[in-house]
């Protein structure tokens, strides 16, 4: 065997015998190369094939760790239970980072979704969510101006959606025909979600409407990285 599948090898039997918990900080790549007497370019790649195989994660800056592989979430795929509401009530540490907003080019399917004319403009909105330090779904939101006049100021600041939603007059939400599949993550997904090449995403394909009125309020993608949830449907 290679120099570094004995080294992948002996971490794996490592971390499955609790050398190393979920999320402990990994020795940095000098000091497992002076350690077992490899050059570092052996070190970093048993760190890239751990994390493809799913059993640890990097932080940009900080180091390699081991990834928490108990931490299953149950995920409600419809209804109108907002993440974030729903990460409190199970009592997760979780926050979410608003990744962008920006107005998209015309796309006949989005736009037919959400009900709206060819002139009108449409703002995507894209939230990261972490639960317990580890980041686990890509939340892509589509709403139209016509319906929500500042939504390319708001959208900057929006965090949970259906908390925008109550501050603009709706109160009751209901999920239209979902659509799921499964997909393998493009590199700017992984390096968002910290998974490995191996770990498929589940995307979730959805619109939102009012239920007083029957508004279509947005149209929305969801990744989810499938080893950190149950799903119940």
């Amino acid at each position: 065997m290679s120099e570094k599948t004995l080294l992948v090898d002996r971490l794996i039997s490592e971390i499955r015998e609790g050398k190393y918990k979920p999320n402990d900080k990994l020795p940095s790549e000098n000091e497992l190369a002076d350690l077992y007497k490899v050059p570092r370019m052996v070190i970093r790649k048993v760190y890239e094939r751990l994390q493809e195989l799913g059993y640890i994660f990097s932080k940009q800056g900080k180091g390699s760790y081991v990834q928490n592989q108990k931490l299953q979430i149950p995920l409600i795929l419809t209804g109108d239970v907002s993440f974030t509401e729903k990460m409190k009530e199970l009592k997760h540490d979780s926050k979410t980072i608003n990744l962008s907003c920006e107005k998209i080019p015309y796309d006949s399917s989005i736009y037919h979704t959400l009900q709206v004319n060819r002139e009108d403009a449409v703002y995507k909105i894209s939230r990261l969510r972490i639960v317990d330090d580890c980041p686990i779904a890509v939340h892509t939101s589509y709403l139209s101006q016509s319906l929500f006049e500042n939504i390319d100021k708001d959208g900057q600041e929006i965090y949970s959606i259906f908390h925008y939603y109550r501050q603009q007059g709706y109160t009751g939400f209901q999920s239209t025909r979902s659509q799921l599949s499964v997909v393998f993550p493009s590199k700017v997904e992984r390096d968002l979600l910290k998974c490995p090449s191996l770990v498929p995403l589940l995307l979730l394909e959805s619109g939102c409407v009012d239920q007083k009125t029957g508004t279509v309020l947005e149209y929305s993608k969801i990744m989810y990285r499938s080893d950190c949830f149950t799903y119940v449907i």
